[in-house]
């Protein structure tokens, strides 16, 4: 409708779907009449191994709208679990508040349980938390970074493995794989369990549901706090 010049931005057209624009500020006519908001929309997921975060793969893998029930409106990730990792997962259509919860500034808390391939130590976690420097992201463009966690501990361990508990209180592509594997420690499974005060809590695998309004007050008090 962009394209064929049905739409119009404070009066005026503009072919380009991704021209940016100025909610609410902003006056979006289509077929001359004015576009209604549509009411923010907040989705927890449990994202189980082995389902990508986009909206279509190429290679015809599972994808998280898979999972959401039909009929929703437009909703897209606040941030990033890779295909290999699970748990909570945050959907929106609320694009502000999503930047809000990904931006690095923001200092919300993630906490995620990971299971690695040997009995973790204090030398261990402590390792972790003072982190290393390792060859940069080719997504993010860095040569090299320092990465570290803000927290780690123990929560429980086998004769060959262990769960520890890892906070991050930024969010860097794939940091704690890439810092693990940095320090030589295999990670066998990654679930992240919490952002900020909203916790993955009983939701099963595989599922997803709306935010409870008291749930989106505790981010947004959360997000207040620290700006």
């Amino acid at each position: 409708m962009i394209r064929a010049g049905r739409v119009t931005l404070n009066g005026r057209i503009f072919r380009d779907p991704e021209r940016p624009v100025r909610m609410p500020q902003d006056r979006i006519e289509v077929d001359g009449s004015p576009l209604d908001k549509m009411p923010a929309l907040c989705i927890i997921m449990n994202k189980p191994r082995g389902v990508v975060t986009t909206a279509s793969d190429e290679k015809g893998r599972a994808t998280v709208y898979d999972l959401l029930e039909p009929g929703l409106p437009w909703v897209g990730p606040v941030g990033r679990l890779d295909k290999a990792s699970e748990g909570l997962l945050l959907l929106t259509n609320d694009s502000e508040w999503a930047a809000k919860i990904a931006e690095p500034s923001s200092d919300l808390d993630k906490k995620y349980h990971v299971q690695v391939d040997c009995v973790a130590d204090a030398d261990l976690l402590a390792r972790i938390t003072r982190g290393c420097a390792v060859e940069g992201d080719s997504f993010e463009g860095d040569p090299s970074e320092h990465l570290r966690a803000k927290g780690a501990r123990l929560l429980r361990h086998g004769d060959k493995n262990s769960w520890l508990e890892i906070t991050l209180d930024e969010g860097k592509n794939r940091q704690i794989r890439r810092l693990l594997e940095a320090l030589e420690v295999r990670v066998l499974r990654l679930v992240r369990v919490s952002i900020g005060p909203l916790e993955l809590g009983d939701l099963k695998k595989g599922s997803a549901r709306r935010l409870t309004p008291e749930e989106k007050k505790a981010i947004d008090r959360a997000l207040r706090a620290v700006t």
